[in-house]
């Protein structure tokens, strides 16, 4: 389960992640030098380039079950150099918009799925995520971000939430399946959810407080989020 956070003001990865830096096209010839390419050659056609072929694996960290020689990868400014004049190039598909006018660059986004964009958050390290992450108020999994684990799942909690009223919860499954966002109207009820919640998990007994508490504390958690921040939140 997530928090919609990028409809958070104070999600400290917001701007990050609607600032789009390259989508990624079928056919990117028509774009000029804002379309991206590799520079490369085959392992044995780099080897005849130099003499000192151990050294040039040395230098630049060249590890052994590599065919294909890409420059960018290369430590040496000098052995890069030398590699480029004979290397061949291939268009990756990634188009950097910083490079087309706002006309293509709006064209572009508006014909491209999520999954075909960078953002200016996707070209952050791990580290620095897990850094930001671990500052932002909204980071409601112990730190660890805003998207958690509601529960295994063949959990039991959605059935019985559904038995003792608990609309919102109850609807988690068929949340999931129709990818439904809920809202911060649908945040209030859930609160009004989780004292019922944790009432009918005593009753339950002590396998179900065990197996269901956690769940219910997030709950609590996102809840909390989408009410102050006005934002949505969702299950997958």
């Amino acid at each position: 389960m997530a928090i919609c956070e990028t409809e958070c003001g104070n999600a400290l990865c917001a701007s990050g992640k609607k600032n789009i830096l390259k989508v990624l096209v079928k056919d990117p010839s028509g774009y000029g030098d804002a379309s991206e390419y590799s520079v490369f050659l085959p392992i044995e056609d780099a080897a005849a380039l130099f003499g000192d072929w151990d050294g040039f694996v040395k230098r630049n960290k060249i590890k052994d079950d590599i065919c294909t020689i890409y420059t960018d990868r290369l430590k040496d400014k000098d052995d890069r150099e030398i590699v480029e004049r004979s290397a061949g190039r291939t268009y990756t598909g990634w188009v950097d918009l910083s490079k087309v006018d706002e006309r293509t660059k709006k064209e572009l986004i508006s014909a491209s799925a999520p999954e075909d964009m960078q953002t200016e958050w996707d070209m952050l390290s791990f580290d620095d995520m897990n850094r930001t992450c671990a500052e932002c108020i909204l980071s409601w999994d112990k730190g660890r971000g805003c998207i958690g684990s509601f529960g295994p799942d063949n959990g039991t909690l959605p059935d019985i939430a559904g038995r003792y009223g608990c609309v919102i919860t109850a609807s988690i499954p068929d949340g999931v399946s129709a990818k439904r966002r809920y809202t911060s109207g649908d945040a209030k009820a859930l609160m009004k959810e989780i004292p019922i919640l944790r009432d009918a998990l005593a009753k339950e007994g002590k396998q179900a407080v065990r197996r269901y508490s956690g769940p219910v504390d997030r709950l609590e958690a996102v809840a909390g989020i989408s009410i102050k921040e006005g934002c949505g939140f969702r299950f997958f």
